[in-house]
């Protein structure tokens, strides 16, 4: 198979969604006005509060430099509903292959601000075996352990023992959580990679 690069992975982008610009010179200010323009329409207090918003998310997804980045605004008087984050997992000198059992200890390993233990399942996607981890985390906790929580909902997917994908979608909108679920799924079986010959 050939090494990985990331013009080879492509995911659909769900109705709703900024593509976030993760790579390249850009001035995140003036992408952010146009962005917030294009989903707000003519309601100028919306589309400034919009493009900080989305300015903000894009700041955030260049520090990790997935290969997708997603900024989900289904409506835009609510702002950026969850984040959608694809990124690439490649096999190093300390972890020779990939696989789905790597990513699940990877994905599913509790951390001091779980909120409970994570829950994962394997599945099979179109692409490759994958595992389905979701989390709840306690961001910011106080002396009583009371913070915001952010849940997420993830895939390891495995199309190469060379290297991994991991598809993270992050919210805070605790009443939307089925919904979000169902958005990560589908985005899952839209994942494709394109081997050059």
């Amino acid at each position: 198979m050939p090494e990985y690069a990331d013009s080879t992975v492509h995911m659909k982008a769900p109705d709703g969604a900024v593509t976030l610009p993760v790579r390249g010179a850009v001035d995140l200010d003036s992408w952010a006005q146009e962005a917030a323009r294009l989903r707000a329409g003519d309601d100028a207090r919306l589309t400034e509060a919009l493009a900080v918003e989305l300015g903000e998310a894009a700041a955030d997804a260049r520090t990790r430099a997935p290969i997708v980045a997603l900024s989900y605004v289904p409506e835009p008087r609510l702002g950026e509903l969850a984040r959608v984050e694809l990124s690439a997992l490649v096999a190093d000198e300390t972890y020779p292959a990939v696989t789905v059992d790597l990513l699940h200890r990877y994905l599913a390993t509790p951390t001091s601000i779980s909120l409970r233990p994570p829950e994962a399942e394997h599945r099979t996607l179109p692409i490759g075996p994958a595992v389905r981890v979701r989390h709840a985390y306690v961001q910011e906790p106080d002396r009583d352990g009371t913070g915001t929580v952010l849940e997420t909902c993830a895939y390891g997917i495995c199309p190469d023992e060379k290297w991994g994908l991991v598809l993270l979608t992050s919210w805070r909108a605790l009443a939307h959580t089925d919904a979000l679920c169902a958005l990560t799924d589908g985005l899952a079986e839209t994942v494709t990679v394109t081997w050059a010959r």
